[in-house]
């Protein structure tokens, strides 16, 4: 990979953390990016984005937890859009 490649990783690594804000190393050099959104009435959608060492993403997903902090709905948007699923 040449020095072009590695500014457009560099930049795309920096630009996760500036969206993102939160992120959790993985093996193999990956990470877990996440970024809460507080709701209306005590509730909180978190986005996850998971990719790998390249930053590549791997999975994009979306949580709803409810007022008392329980996970109650997933939706998977990437790789593919399984829609809203209730936990």
């Amino acid at each position: 990979m040449g020095a072009k490649g590695e500014c457009r990783l560099m930049s795309t690594r920096a630009q996760n953390e500036r969206k993102f804000g939160q992120w959790d190393e993985l093996p193999g050099g990956g990470r877990r990016y996440r970024f809460d959104v507080p709701g209306r009435l005590g509730w909180l959608a978190r986005y996850l984005k998971q990719v790998d060492a390249n930053e590549t993403t791997q999975r994009f997903w979306q949580e709803i937890y409810d007022d008392q902090g329980k996970l109650v709905e997933t939706h998977e948007k990437f790789p593919v859009d399984k829609g809203h699923q209730k936990v």
